[in-house]
């Protein structure tokens, strides 16, 4: 038989757990939807486009992850106090000094990789919470850390730089990892695994960690010249 102290402790758990979730999407909310809005600055959009790629930035990769792991895409409208804190954000990104503002762009990666971070142990939660097997978990992990990104420089008309940058997705994974295989569940067990992944992002951004890759751009461009 359990005791009552029993379920108390087992609901302030659970309550910290919900908080510490909550902390998370608030925290990548911000961090994206200020990364989308600076973006479209650069862009030279206006106010519409400012508002529309932050939020794309700030909620897209969580939609992309809905639909893979069957959480309802409507819980998005279930987030009304994450749409504010995304467009007073957005609007105090658009409203401050340019210099400012460029100030900031020096620290973009730190705030990327908060933002990386915090929604990448965000998915990873959704996906475990769901009891989906591992694979689901990294895939959840990875989509919500780095799909808004991917869709905003795609709106932007930018390449992609979480596919072509310093070490960006795998970090994601290795969040997905750690949670799904249950090495992080406690609190503090997720705030460890959140200052964890924003060091192995920065670290990788300082020494421009890279994965191996292959381009063919020289070979064909070398080949044109020696048919011509």
């Amino acid at each position: 038989m359990r005791h009552s102290g029993d379920r108390d402790t087992e609901a302030e758990e659970y309550q910290l757990e919900v908080d510490i979730f909550g902390v998370f999407s608030i925290i990548g909310t911000v961090a994206f939807a200020v990364s989308g809005a600076v973006v479209a600055m650069e862009e030279e959009y206006d106010i519409l486009g400012v508002f529309v790629l932050g939020l794309v930035t700030a909620f897209g990769g969580g939609v992309v992850r809905n639909l893979l792991i069957g959480m309802p895409v409507t819980m998005l409208w279930s987030q009304g106090h994450l749409f504010k804190i995304a467009i007073i954000a957005m609007t105090i990104a658009f409203l401050l000094p340019a210099r400012w503002i460029l100030t900031w762009r020096k620290s973009e990666a730190f705030f990327d990789a908060i933002g990386l971070a915090a929604f990448a142990i965000q998915g990873a939660l959704y996906a475990t919470q769901m009891q989906h097997p591992i694979s689901a978990v990294l895939v959840a992990a990875m989509l919500t850390g780095i799909g808004g990104g991917i869709i905003r420089d795609v709106l932007a008309g930018r390449k992609p730089l979480v596919l072509k940058d310093e070490i960006y997705a795998v970090w994601a994974m290795l969040a997905g990892l750690a949670i799904g295989k249950g090495w992080f569940h406690t609190t503090v067990d997720l705030l460890f695994l959140f200052v964890i992944i924003i060091t192995l992002r920065m670290l990788s951004v300082h020494y421009k960690w890279k994965l191996p890759r292959r381009s063919l751009t020289k070979k064909i461009i070398q080949k044109e010249g020696s048919a011509s």
